[in-house]
């Protein structure tokens, strides 16, 4: 490894007659280039691609993400968005924000730029998971989904449980009309079988 000077570098830039290779770690700190897309192509330091856009940041430019000042021109850390060419970030930070919204959400955070700045990105060697944001977690989704389905009266009457539910009667389960959040049988609250709406204690 060019980087490290350890043996087991797998990693080779892909320019020809380039013999510099890395470990996939040692990338950031000999500021390669590992592309995560189609040829998966690697450079080095020399040879990796540059941002075209014409654009410097303006004196005391924060990073949009994490708000400490950025260098005075584009680098390997300094990156802009090639569509506004107003945001800058650092590319630690951007690499971050990429990991945490996945694939489908990943957009310039000043001019929600989709495809542009999408693939100025994967160009640039950021890697970005083809999966939901994380903030989507799929078992909070299914939980908010489901209907609340047991008595939760003090005392549950009914043979068949606090699970058991039945279309009419007393064993019909009635959900609090204000946070459905708690249930009861009619009989374990008293009700008729008329009833048809009812408010938990809590609410």
């Amino acid at each position: 490894c060019f980087v490290c000077g350890e043996s087991g570098a797998a990693i080779t830039c892909r320019e020809t007659g380039c013999d510099r290779s890395f470990h996939l770690p040692c990338a950031v700190e000999g500021g390669c280039i590992t592309q995560f897309f189609g040829l998966y192509r690697s450079f080095c330091w020399e040879h990796r691609p540059e941002q075209a856009v014409e654009a410097a940041p303006a004196e005391n430019t924060t990073c949009l993400i994490c708000l400490d000042p950025v260098g005075d021109r584009k680098s390997y850390s300094t990156m802009v968005c090639p569509a506004c060419k107003h945001a800058w970030f650092h590319r630690g930070c951007i690499q971050k924000q990429a990991i945490h919204v996945g694939f489908s959400c990943f957009c310039c955070p000043h001019c929600q730029n989709e495809y542009r700045f999408l693939m100025e990105m994967l160009t640039m060697g950021i890697r970005l998971p083809r999966r939901l944001p994380s903030w989507e977690n799929s078992h909070a989704d299914v939980a908010l989904s489901e209907r609340h389905s047991r008595c939760d009266a003090s005392e549950c009457l009914c043979p068949g449980g606090r699970e058991q539910a039945e279309e009419e009667g007393p064993w019909h389960l009635l959900l609090c009309c204000s946070c459905a959040a708690e249930g009861t049988h009619r009989r374990c609250s008293c009700l008729t079988n008329s009833t048809a709406s009812w408010e938990c204690d809590s609410c």
